[in-house]
């Protein structure tokens, strides 16, 4: 599959804490949780404002307040930048869980994302924005599995932690390649981790998994509506909802 080249997965993402013994979160994000249109709007603007922001130098935005339970509850997400076409990689940074709020989450995962350090010799650059999808993927809480292939691929993301060292890939992963159990867990292991691909087979690996919200993907620059009236700002900063997140 060349399209998954050397750049590998644009949902084999970085992880931003590292090796990390997950700890259970102080609040839960469930995926019965309904994100609305409306959220998904505030969230993808929140993302794209942050991206524009860091582009520019600009790290001290702040992010507009909200009182909307949804946008306030602690979750890991992930947001991941992809050029439009070639499904080409340009940056996938996330956090697995936390305990700050969502919209929080996505702002600074957002930052890191277009900064994303597998691509430092050919970072993101303004103009290429239109250019890219954006896609944010929220979280619930890890939860311990059973054993290694205690997990359905097609809609559980996988977290493994082996001989020191541990890796993720969002259940994207397996919807795209077609990949089993056996070898997402092989090639966890060997492109993502370091580690020998049978490494997974250790009776000391230890698996967490965990359920994904899918925001997206859609063009980081929206296209102008049918009226010629400009449609939501990219640049724009994200509305609040009076009433109305990722890794």
């Amino acid at each position: 599959m060349a399209r998954y080249g050397r750049n590998f997965f644009h949902y084999s993402a970085a992880v931003r804490s590292g090796h990390v013994f997950p700890r259970p979160p102080v609040a839960r994000y469930d995926a019965r949780m309904e994100i609305t249109e409306q959220h998904k709007r505030i969230l993808l603007d929140a993302a794209r404002m942050a991206i524009r922001e860091a582009l520019r130098g600009n790290y001290r935005y702040k992010i507009p307040g909200t009182s909307d339970p949804v946008l306030l509850m602690p979750a890991g997400c992930f947001v991941t930048l992809h050029e439009i076409g070639t499904h080409r990689l340009r940056g996938c940074i996330g956090r697995l869980q936390t305990t700050d709020p969502l919209i929080k989450t996505v702002h600074e995962t957002a930052q890191s994302a277009c900064q994303d350090p597998r691509f430092r010799m050919n970072p993101v650059t303004m103009a290429e924005l239109p250019r890219l999808d954006l896609e944010i993927s929220i979280l619930t809480p890890l939860q311990p599995a059973r054993n290694v292939l205690d997990f359905d691929p097609l809609q559980d993301g996988i977290y493994l932690i082996c001989r020191g060292r541990s890796g993720t890939f969002l259940p994207q992963v397996a919807r795209e390649t077609g990949w089993d159990r056996e070898q997402l867990l092989t090639r966890l292991c060997a492109d993502k981790m370091g580690l020998p691909p049978d490494a997974w087979k250790d009776p000391q690996a230890q698996l967490l998994k965990y359920q994904v919200t899918v925001i997206g993907p859609e063009p980081f620059v929206l296209p102008e509506k049918d009226s010629g009236a400009a449609g939501p700002s990219a640049g724009a900063a994200p509305p609040e909802s009076g009433t109305d997140r990722s890794t």
